[in-house]
C-alpha cells in the first residue's frame, strides 16, 4: 500500500460548502472552465493533554493555525458523458491543483466543468489527445487565477 504525500490538499465533500463557494463569483474561466474560490474559517489544530482521573480531554486552541486548501470538483455527467471522461478531467484537475498550490492562497477551491466536452473532436474517452486539452486549459485557468491574486 501506498501513502499518499501530505501537500496540505484535501477534499471538499459537503454541500454546504459547494454551495457556498459556488456561490461567488468564478476567480477565473475557460472556455470549458470555471473556478471559485473562498477563504475558509482557519482551523487551529489544538493540542489535547489527557486527565488520567476524569477520562476528559483538555483542549487547548491556538496551538498553531495551518493553512488549507481544500479541492471540490463539479463534473457534470451532461457535460461529460461518459464516465472514463469525467475522471480524467477529475485527475487533471486534481494534478493542476497540486502544480500551483504553493502560489494559491489557502482556502476553499471548486473546478466546475461548465460546458460539454465534445465526443466529436475527442473520439476516444481517455485519448492522449483530450488528456493534453484539458491539462493545458486547467493551467491557464489556474495561471489566471494567479494572476487575479491580490498582493
Amino acid at each position: 500500500m501506498f501513502a499518499r504525500p501530505q501537500s496540505g490538499l484535501t477534499s471538499l465533500v459537503a454541500p454546504s460548502d459547494f454551495q457556498r463557494v459556488l456561490a461567488t463569483r468564478p476567480v477565473a474561466r475557460s472556455p470549458h472552465f470555471s473556478l471559485h474560490h473562498t477563504v475558509s474559517e482557519a482551523k487551529e489544530l489544538s493540542t489535547g493533554t489527557a486527565s488520567p482521573a476524569a477520562g476528559a480531554v483538555e483542549i487547548q486552541p491556538g496551538a498553531a493555525a495551518q493553512p488549507c486548501w481544500r479541492l471540490g470538483l463539479v463534473v457534470p455527467k451532461r457535460q461529460a458523458r461518459r464516465a472514463v471522461t469525467r475522471n480524467l478531467v477529475k485527475r487533471q484537475a486534481r494534478e493542476a491543483m497540486r502544480q500551483h498550490l504553493s502560489q494559491l492562497p489557502p482556502g476553499d477551491w471548486v473546478v466546475r466543468l461548465r460546458a460539454p466536452v465534445e465526443r466529436q473532436q475527442f473520439p476516444s474517452a481517455a485519448s492522449a489527445a483530450l488528456k493534453l486539452a484539458v491539462r493545458g486549459e486547467l493551467a491557464s485557468l489556474f495561471a489566471a487565477a494567479m494572476a487575479r491574486r491580490p498582493g
